[in-house]
């Protein structure tokens, strides 16, 4: 054992000299340098190819882009190569409009109204491109929407290019045209498309989207204006999608515009061919979105596989102004809610002509629909007089209606309408003398309800305490919402409510027989106004304040000059007069009484 250690140790000893001599002798030193920086290095099996970091992500890259350019090849065929690029921007503007224009898409992002602000002072933007979209669908073999492609943009004095190119000789275009006016040309160019479009395609589908945002005060009232208008071809009539819910409609029928209408300002694709059948619309709402509601278009836009193949468009981003609009001559007055029939004839001919003309002379609008009341007051003066003295007849004879009411009262009340009748023909008074005369008045009464709400003259136009005329007026915000009334008080729907009262108060006082049932009718109608225009335009609630006060002028006149002592005079003379054959309305009327009243009888037994 100790030789074997003593051998052990002999041999431990050479071999680390040799360890020595060898690594002294045969192994150099490396120097390291300290700011040289290491690459990573990676050996090709195949080849011993050494390549650096940078070189190896560049060849990443290039089969990242590889297999992108393929996905895109895939995607958009011919089209690929304008699936890449960066979002740019163009504007045209003129002393009306500012419209802004994106690469991507070739769509209009932005329209400005420069002559308007929101409620709240701010640049009234019509839409802007996260509500918005404009988009070409057509085919080459793939489906390709232009909204996601980039086109190239060229800008012209007051027009704009926007070219989808394929190549020099094959591509889409949007041409853009600024006048001075409300009016934008927008052209589709189509060249060289026939050789990449195939034969048996002959439509390309154009979508339209816009989401309204809020300008005005009350979201209620504008979103009861907001909504898709659009005119038929082939005999001009404008109609609508629903403005109170969701709806969707399939158009086949040739139209020749579309209109996102809001309250007072829309936006109107016109095609100068007309749009062929057929064009799907669509009109949703959403009660929790910032946004009035969601419209869109799609229409279907013919191809005829021409060499330079061309369709003709126009826009309009402007106000809903009667004048302005009909100035157009393409029907667009119509998306002015003025009433139907007789109603819009009123406020077409008579109120918007007297308006304008008082516009002319001053700029306070309170005072403009003062003399408007005014106006209309004196030119219907001569039919009130008439219903006013068929009320004092009424109010005279009222003693003689109530004996005979009274009389009949339990036994036949059939009886009573009889008596009542033959008194009214023996004193020659006619009951319907009152209210035919207001049947005239009728037609102004509903043609101001509509003209009102819908007059952008009265836009954001103060007086008073009211801020903006085509709005409600408050003077206390109210804790929470009461429902059918709001979260507001309006002081002149409260002063039109009051008169409206005592209106029908004093002409209540003449009633008698059956019309007293009719009276608690008559005092709760005020009431529920009450809670209607609370939140409507306060130009409204002003001008029927008014016209009540007239009335009561009028009346307070007309009363100093009519003697009831003389009228009761003239119809007990007129009693002691032979009476006037009946008419045949009346000798009918008595025959279905007295039908009713055998039925009665028999019901009776």
């Amino acid at each position: 054992m100790k030789q074997y250690d003593k051998n052990s140790l002999i041999g431990l000893l050479l071999m680390g000299f040799i360890l020595i001599i060898f690594n002294t002798y045969f192994f150099p030193q490396v120097e390291v340098e300290t700011k040289k920086v290491e690459t990573t290095t990676i050996v090709a099996d195949n080849n011993k190819t050494i390549l650096t970091q940078n070189e190896t992500e560049i060849i990443a890259a290039a089969i990242v882009d590889s297999i992108i350019n393929k996905q895109y090849v895939n995607q958009y065929g011919i089209f690929a190569n304008t699936a890449i690029g960066s979002e740019q921007e163009s504007i045209l503007e003129n002393d009306k409009l500012k419209i802004t224009f994106s690469n991507k898409g070739g769509r209009i992002t932005s329209v400005i109204l420069k002559e308007f602000q929101t409620h709240d002072s701010l640049p009234l933007q019509l839409f802007d491109g996260d509500s918005s979209r404009f988009n070409l669908q057509f085919s080459v073999g793939k489906p390709i929407n232009a909204e996601n492609l980039f086109f190239v943009a060229k800008q012209n004095g007051n027009a704009l290019s926007m070219k989808l190119m394929a190549d020099a000789n094959h591509y889409v275009e949007y041409i853009y045209t600024i006048t001075d006016d409300y009016l934008i040309d927008f052209d589709i160019h189509l060249v060289g498309m026939e050789n990449l479009i195939p034969s048996g395609v002959n439509y390309m589908n154009l979508e339209w989207q816009m989401k309204t945002p809020q300008t005005e005060k009350s979201k209620s009232n504008q979103d009861m204006y907001t909504g898709i208008q659009y005119q038929y071809s082939a005999d001009k009539e404008v109609d609508y999608l629903s403005f109170t819910s969701d709806e969707e409609e399939k158009i086949n029928a040739r139209l020749n515009w579309v209109a996102f209408k809001q309250q007072f300002f829309s936006a109107i694709i016109i095609a100068k061919d007309g749009f062929e059948k057929p064009t799907n619309l669509v009109s949703e709402k959403n009660e929790k979105s910032k946004y009035i509601k969601d419209l869109s278009a799609q229409f279907e836009l013919p191809y005829l596989h021409k060499t330079n193949e061309q369709l003709n468009f126009q826009f309009y981003f402007g106000p809903n102004h009667y004048k302005t609009l009909k100035a157009y001559n393409s029907g667009f007055e119509e998306l002015i809610p003025l009433g139907w029939g007789i109603f819009g004839w009123v406020n077409q001919y008579i109120i918007i002509n007297i308006f304008d003309f008082l516009s002319k002379y001053m700029s306070n609008y309170g005072l403009i629909i003062l003399l408007l009341t005014i106006i209309i007051k004196l030119a219907l003066s001569p039919f009130t007089y008439k219903a006013y003295l068929s009320q004092a007849k009424m109010k005279v004879l009222k003693p003689e209606i109530d004996k005979i009411t009274e009389k009949h009262k339990k036994k036949d009340p059939m009886k009573s309408q009889q008596e009542t009748m033959a008194l009214y023909r023996k004193a020659g008074v006619n009951p319907m003398g009152g209210c035919l005369p207001m049947l005239f008045q009728f037609p102004i009464l509903i043609a101001m309800f509509r003209f009102f709400p819908a007059s952008i003259e009265l836009r954001q136009k103060s007086f008073l305490w009211a801020d903006d005329l085509s709005s409600y007026d408050s003077i206390m915000s109210l804790p929470w919402d009461i429902p059918f009334y709001g979260d507001h008080v309006s002081l002149f729907t409260l002063l039109m409510t009051v008169s409206t009262i005592m209106y029908t108060r004093m002409n209540s006082q003449s009633m008698g027989g059956q019309m007293e049932q009719m009276k608690w009718i008559m005092y709760l109608m005020p009431i529920m106004f009450l809670g209607f225009f609370n939140n409507y335009a306060a130009a409204l609630s002003y001008y029927y304040f008014l016209a009540n006060i007239f009335t009561f002028s009028q009346q307070y006149f007309m009363k100093r000059f009519i003697d009831e002592d003389a009228i009761l005079a003239q119809l007990e003379a007129h009693k002691k007069k032979p009476a006037k054959p009946k008419s045949k309305f009346q000798k009918k009327l008595e025959d279905m009484q007295r039908k009713q009243e055998q039925q009665m009888k028999k019901r009776g037994k």
